[in-house]
């Protein structure tokens, strides 16, 4: 008897970028919010400027019912997630806005704006304060009267923190 080769041969596998893995998954999430292309999102602050892009970020578009027979569909209506506070600027800015989202399709993708005041989702968390060790030390010396070395650091911390802003 000859002896046959095992079938089962180890699979050679390769790293893929998490970018290509979730592509089809992140594609499928958009387009059920009406996104044909995620770049509207993805590129948001470019496409209406960082200082509109700092008070709303789209939600969704909802596009209307194409009647049978019809080539050309309608255009649809972009629906904005914006804050309270802005959301009267926003509203003034609806215009531009739009001018700008259909000059980035390169057609009037988009004729109407709806807003929806909520929180944002895409926040940048601040950044923490950056300490001043050299004015914190300065200030602990200061401080003779106050004996226990973990109250006076944080006090020092706290005044070189405040003598900052």
């Amino acid at each position: 008897m000859t002896e046959q080769p095992p079938t089962n041969k180890p699979w050679k596998t390769q790293a893929r970028p998490l970018a290509d893995i979730l592509r089809g998954t992140i594609k499928d999430a958009f387009a059920k919010q009406g996104f044909a292309a995620t770049e509207l999102i993805t590129r948001w602050p470019e496409i209406i400027g960082p200082e509109i892009a700092a008070h709303c970020e789209p939600e969704k578009i909802q596009w209307p019912r194409a009647a049978r027979g019809a080539d050309d569909s309608p255009p649809g209506t972009l629906v904005l997630r914006v804050e309270g506070p802005t959301a009267i600027e926003i509203q003034h800015l609806s215009r531009v806005i739009l001018e700008r989202v259909n000059r980035f399709f390169g057609w009037q993708a988009v004729a109407e704006l709806r807003l929806r005041q909520a929180p944002l989702g895409r926040r940048e968390k601040p950044k923490p304060p950056v300490a001043d060790h050299a004015a914190a030390d300065r200030i602990a010396a200061a401080m003779t009267e106050i004996h226990d070395e973990k109250l006076r650091a944080a006090l020092a911390r706290l005044a070189a923190s405040v003598a900052k802003s």
